[in-house]
């Protein structure tokens, strides 16, 4: 199983290219299955999930081919994929396929809309919570879908074969449900209008993205969504986000290490608070013709309380990283997780290097110390893992993580963007 090596106190130092959000692909990729046309997504990310998310597509019966920036000396760097649901083979999402993605369960949103009728498998736990699907049942049922469960299986059918617009307020804000609920309506017949939907920049994308391809959707980026169904959609090109979950770690990174980076690509008005927040803590960040340029300066890291809520508040992907870099903060730091239970998992690895932090319920007390020391350590989940790097980056001496396949899931060629602004990092096999 392969590990990551990092020797810390090198700061950072050059330029980090952000890759296509990860976030955003993957429901633009499911809304492939609204169409029997070629949907085409630029700048999609080359990651563990990505790829796993082809393969359960393939399963539907939709066709993919790569072209544009995978050629050998760049393999790896977002690429552009064509996507062809040409004739849907299969309404049924096995539990094998799903399970190791909790995303691909939002293929019941448009295989419902298109053909009427899916059967998906229920996802599971998670290791960051149980991650309810209820939400997202019940946008659907609003529209007219018939919902059973049967041996670990949702089975939906539309009366009719077609879903009915309507009004629906989601009982809490929910990104997947707001996506389920997007391409879903879009086919309906008539309007529906989400109430309490999220407005993360991933649902503004997959907006764009179906308006392109003749959907009616207004309100984006707003808690009132308006969808006027339409009896078709055809294709498309879509250029995905630059994703800023990874501006964000990699912007935190720099202010971990010191030295001054510029994230290639990277937006500030997707991340606003996080910047707010990193700006509050001591990093200099500003907005470049290239980019983001973020610096740290000559006074530390200060100790800065964080809340995570949803868009446009502190990105919960972002809790773990933050938390690595108040490790090595001036004064104590209140970090409270609202959104997913169960999302401190890094705080014992965390310890290992030498943290100060206790837990009382939801928030975690970070306390700072001056030095951190390398050690062996495991990642848990995705965001916890990169966390470890960042903490890793400026410890003393040799910092090992493991079971890296996290990392693989959601960053894309992490230390060859690292290496080459000067840290040592390197990936070992085996």
């Amino acid at each position: 199983m392969d590990r990551i090596r990092i020797v810390g106190g090198n700061e950072l130092n050059g330029r980090i290219p952000i890759s296509g959000a990860k976030n955003a692909a993957l429901p633009l990729m499911i809304a492939s299955l609204l169409t029997d046309d070629t949907l085409t997504l630029e700048n999609v990310p080359h990651l563990a999930d990505v790829e796993q998310l082809i393969r359960i597509l393939g399963n539907h019966g939709v066709d993919y081919s790569v072209n544009g920036r995978r050629e050998r000396q760049h393999e790896g760097y977002s690429r552009t994929i064509n996507f062809t649901a040409r004739h849907i083979v299969d309404t049924t999402a096995p539990y094998e396929l799903v399970s190791k993605m909790r995303a691909s369960f939002w293929v019941i949103g448009p295989l419902l809309a298109r053909m009427g009728e899916a059967k998906v498998s229920l996802p599971g736990g998670c290791a960051i919570g149980t991650r309810p699907v209820d939400l997202l049942l019940e946008v659907l049922q609003s529209l007219g879908a018939e919902i059973d469960i049967e041996s670990g299986y949702v089975i939906a059918k539309a009366k009719h074969r077609r879903l009915a617009g309507n009004r629906h307020r989601f009982g809490k804000v929910t990104v997947g449900g707001t996506h389920v609920g997007l391409m879903a309506a879009s086919l309906a017949r008539g309007e529906t209008v989400l109430e309490n939907a999220a407005r993360e920049p991933e649902i503004v994308d997959l907006a764009a993205c179906l308006n392109a391809m003749g959907a009616r959707i207004s309100g984006a980026g707003t808690d009132t969504i308006t969808i006027d169904g339409v009896d078709s959609l055809s294709g498309a090109r879509h250029r995905v986000i630059p994703d800023r979950i990874e501006t964000g770690t990699y912007a935190m990174a720099v202010a971990m290490t010191g030295g001054d980076v510029v994230l290639e690509g990277g937006r500030i008005e997707l991340l606003e608070r996080a910047f707010d927040i990193l700006t509050e803590a001591g990093a200099d960040i500003s907005e470049t013709p290239e980019g983001v340029r973020v610096r740290r300066n000559g006074n530390g890291i200060r100790a800065v309380d964080v809340t995570t809520e949803p868009f446009p508040g502190f990105p919960t992907d972002l809790q773990a990283q933050f938390m690595g870099l108040m490790t090595m903060a001036s004064g104590q730091s209140r970090i409270t997780e609202t959104i997913f239970e169960n999302r401190f998992m890094h705080v014992q690895e965390l310890a290992r290097l030498g943290a100060r932090i206790s837990l009382s319920g939801q928030t975690a007390i970070v306390d700072g110390v001056q030095r951190l020391k390398g050690a062996p350590v495991m990642a848990t989940d995705l965001r916890a893992s990169v966390s470890l790097v960042i903490a890793g980056l400026a410890a003393e001496g040799e910092t090992t993580v493991g079971r890296v396949y996290h990392l693989d899931r959601g960053f894309e060629r992490l230390e060859e963007k690292l290496t080459g602004c000067g840290a040592i990092v390197e990936r070992i096999s085996g």
